[in-house]
């Protein structure tokens, strides 16, 4: 017999060998179908996988992540066997879950394929996941898998078994279909009821400019026709939110392709909004005791290589740049973190200078892939809102802390009010990604695990995903869509202060090493204002908007007046401008309304006579006659409201 410790921490026996689905089974039918996965000693398994010794283990169902990505993962192979029966002889790249679905890159050969054979995939796809087709897996030898894909002609299998060893490879068989998989899948296709295709790619086989393009097909599946039809509606008001749209309708950043893809050209309206979340920033970290920095945009190889980023970074970073000196190189900085190593190594530091506290807004590169490309969320080059505190073990927690206030608190003046904490841990099972020692891994993921407790949050805790040189805490946002994005990372780091030697001395006297905690609340400020368009479909919150009020004079007449009343609202300094154009009241504010303005001031002859305006709010309508002092007033009382700090 062995023990299985359940979620609630409950034991309960069973039989070696017992699955997943049986300890379901053993709880109630109801459970039983709605099991798509197990997780077991915090690994993902099939649900018919068998158990062999003491294990805790948590079913998943469609509730839980992991459960969602075996539902997805398994479609990608329905999706695959669909499609090799209506285009015999097609080959096969990598068909992944992600993170709202699947895809399967595939060679399609002569084959001409488009939107149009969605329908005709979708139908064969639902039909195969009636019959119930169970999911098996079976390991095989290299031998055996170069040989059934070399029979296949797949020669994308192929050169994926060659970089595998023998033991290490395992074959999936549902249907008709067979594929190299590591796993994990449901157990038949029964849960997927519902399937939608999405939209078709091209593909560079490994991501690889210099390979061969392939065809990338997008699909989900849901477990119940209802959630796809609400995922669906969910689609077109993403659409209508996309801040690719957005940002080219209010005039907020641009691309042109003469000055590179991925490199955004900020618009006035863009660089003006920029400059408010900056401004907001610089304010907090004053007071949380900061000192601003300025470093250069790039630095020698050397630089980067000690610090460990151009091992890390190099093969996705634009290429180093040579000088007129023989073997002298540059390279532009992926990240800010060794440029601040190095103005902390300008003097000896003693401990009664740390916390030393060092942000900057500092620029970037990073060659991203051109297909990887995607508006301001993937581009070359990006500023990150850095910043490096250099501290004692002593101070470490009270840091740590003092820097999650500080991200609480911008999501409270953006309205960003779902949120979960997210902690990242090396993989125990292969250390060689990450640099440093155990001891000093050891140290700073218990600080993050025990700062994460003494300060209430409820971190899902996931092993794997750490920066390569520390552990880390992430703010995982919910948009009003549901959407999850990063937002806001800290990370503890004992290894760069390792890697540049960097001292402080003691109380007792002797030289120690600070530790060093990496965070940006904002992460870059394209990606935020990218989130943040489609967050309040560009409706910004009144403090941010770029223009927080419009006069509509309702004819030529009252122009002068107008001009009166930008005067006074540019005392207040309150950003506002004039519709002079020779429309319709009712048009400019439809107009305005469109445009995300949040104040609408209309101005005729009573509010010339009274010098009053006629507010009217966006969304809400008519307000009401406010003199221009109280109307500043109710500004300045709305955005102190929002920015309590």
């Amino acid at each position: 017999m062995i023990n299985i410790t359940l979620p609630d921490n409950s034991v309960k026996q069973f039989e070696k060998g017992v699955t997943a689905l049986d300890i379901a089974r053993s709880i109630s039918e109801g459970l039983t179908r709605n099991v798509l996965a197990a997780k077991v000693d915090n690994e993902v398994w099939d649900a018919t996988r068998p158990i062999n010794s003491d294990a805790r283990v948590k079913l998943l169902t469609w509730n839980d992540k992991e459960g969602k990505a075996a539902m997805w993962h398994s479609s990608a192979h329905l999706m695959a066997e669909a499609i090799e029966q209506l285009f015999p002889g097609v080959k096969f790249g990598i068909g992944p879950d992600i993170e709202n679905g699947f895809y399967y890159d595939i060679d399609f050969g002569e084959y001409s394929i488009s939107e149009n054979d969605f329908k005709k995939i979708e139908d064969r796809m639902l039909e195969l996941a009636r019959q119930k087709q169970t999911f098996k897996k079976r390991e095989v030898s290299k031998k055996d898998a170069i040989e059934y894909f070399t029979k296949k002609g797949d020669e994308y299998k192929l050169e994926l078994i060659e970089e595998l060893k023998d033991g290490d490879i395992t074959f999936y068989e549902s249907g008709t279909f067979t594929d190299l998989c590591r796993g994990p899948h449901l157990s038949d296709t029964s849960p997927i009821k519902a399937i939608k295709l999405l939209n078709i790619a091209g593909a560079y086989w490994r991501g690889n400019e210099n390979r061969k393009q392939l065809t990338r097909i997008y699909g989900i599946s849901f477990p119940k026709q209802k959630e796809l039809t609400g995922f669906l509606e969910m689609l077109k008001e993403a659409q209508k939110r996309d801040h690719r749209k957005l940002g080219k309708e209010l005039e907020i950043f641009a691309f042109s392709q003469k000055v590179g893809a991925g490199l955004p050209l900020w618009l006035p309206k863009g660089a003006d909004l920029r400059e408010r979340l900056e401004n907001f920033l610089k304010k907090v970290q004053k007071k949380a005791g900061y000192q601003q920095v300025i470093t250069p945009h790039i630095g020698k190889v050397e630089l980067f290589k000690m610090s460990g980023h151009f091992q890390k970074y190099g093969k996705d970073s634009f290429q180093p740049i040579s000088t007129p000196v023989e073997g002298e190189e540059f390279f532009l900085k992926p990240m800010n973190c060794p440029h601040h190593c190095e103005i902390y190594k300008v003097k000896p530091r003693s401990y009664k200078d740390l916390p030393l506290r060092m942000a900057e807004f500092g620029t970037v590169y990073r060659y991203e892939q051109s297909g990887e490309l995607h508006g301001l969320t993937r581009v070359r080059g990006f500023t990150q809102d850095d910043a490096h505190i250099f501290c004692t073990p002593e101070q470490l927690k009270d840091e740590f802390k003092s820097v999650i206030d500080i991200i609480l608190l911008i999501f409270k003046a953006l309205d960003f009010k779902d949120f979960e904490t997210q902690i990242s841990l090396r993989d125990p099972n292969d250390k060689e990604k990450y640099i440093g020692t155990d001891e000093n891994w050891e140290k700073s993921e218990k600080a993050i695990l025990e700062v994460a407790r003494e300060r209430g949050l409820d971190a899902v805790v996931i092993e794997g995903e750490a920066a390569f040189y520390g552990p880390k805490m992430d703010f995982m946002v919910k948009d009003v869509l549901g959407r999850q994005w990063q937002l806001g990372t800290i990370q503890v780091d004992y290894n760069l202060p390792d890697r540049f030697e960097m001292e402080y001395v003691g109380s007792d006297n002797k030289k120690h090493r600070p530790i060093m905690i990496h965070r940006a609340p904002f992460g870059s400020m394209e990606r935020f204002v990218a989130i943040l368009l489609e967050h309040c479909a560009g409706k910004f919150p009144l403090w941010l908007a770029p223009e927080q009020a419009i006069i509509l004079p309702i004819s030529e007449k009252y122009h002068n007046y107008a001009k009166k009343v930008l005067n006074l609202l540019n005392n207040y300094e309150i950003r506002a401008l004039i519709d002079e154009r020779s429309e319709k009241t009712g048009k400019k504010i439809r107009d305005a309304e469109m445009n995300k303005i949040p104040y609408m001031l209309i101005v005729g002859e009573k509010e010339d006579k009274e010098g009053t305006i006629s507010v009217r709010k966006q969304g809400e309508g008519d307000l009401g006659a406010f003199t221009i002092e109280n109307f500043a007033g109710k500004i300045d009382e709305e955005i102190i409201k929002t920015l309590e700090y």
